[in-house]
C-alpha cells in the first residue's frame, strides 16, 4: 500500500512540474494536459470576480511572450499540500511570471488522466520592480 500512495504523491509533484512549466513556457499543451477540461479560474478585483474557463486561460497563456524565452529562470514554490482524501488535494503555490509573482490555489483530483487541475484561485501577490 505505501508504494501505491509513494507514487501518488511522486506522480502529483509531476503534475505540480508540469503546471510550472506551461506557465514558464507558455506551453499549451503542457498546460491542456494538467487542467482538466472543464476546470474553471477565479480571482477578484476590486471585489468583483472574474471566472475564466480553461479554453480562454489556455489562449491566454498561449499568447503571452514566456517568461523563458526573456531568460527568466524558473521560478516557483511548492507553499502547502492539503490532503482532502487519496485522490483530491489543493495545492498552494507562488510561482513568478516576468514581474509578477502570483500565490495559487489549484484544486488537484486524481481520475481517469492521473493528477489534474479542476479549479485555480489565484492572487497577484506583488510585482517586482
Amino acid at each position: 500500500m505505501q508504494n501505491q500512495e509513494t507514487n501518488s504523491v511522486n506522480n502529483l509533484l509531476k503534475a505540480i512540474q508540469t503546471y510550472f512549466e506551461a506557465i514558464h513556457f507558455c506551453d499549451i499543451e503542457k498546460l491542456n494536459k494538467v487542467f482538466h477540461e472543464s476546470s474553471s479560474l477565479f480571482d477578484v478585483d476590486n471585489q468583483n470576480i472574474f471566472v475564466e474557463a480553461i479554453e480562454s486561460f489556455s489562449k491566454d497563456v498561449g499568447g503571452r511572450v514566456s517568461p523563458a524565452s526573456k531568460g527568466q529562470e524558473l521560478d516557483a514554490e511548492i507553499l502547502m499540500i492539503d490532503w482532502l482524501s487519496s485522490v483530491c488535494t489543493t495545492v498552494k503555490v507562488r510561482i513568478r511570471a516576468h514581474q509578477n509573482v502570483f500565490v495559487d490555489h489549484l484544486g488537484f483530483v486524481n481520475g481517469e488522466n492521473g493528477w489534474q487541475i479542476v479549479s485555480k484561485i489565484w492572487h497577484l501577490e506583488r510585482v517586482i520592480k
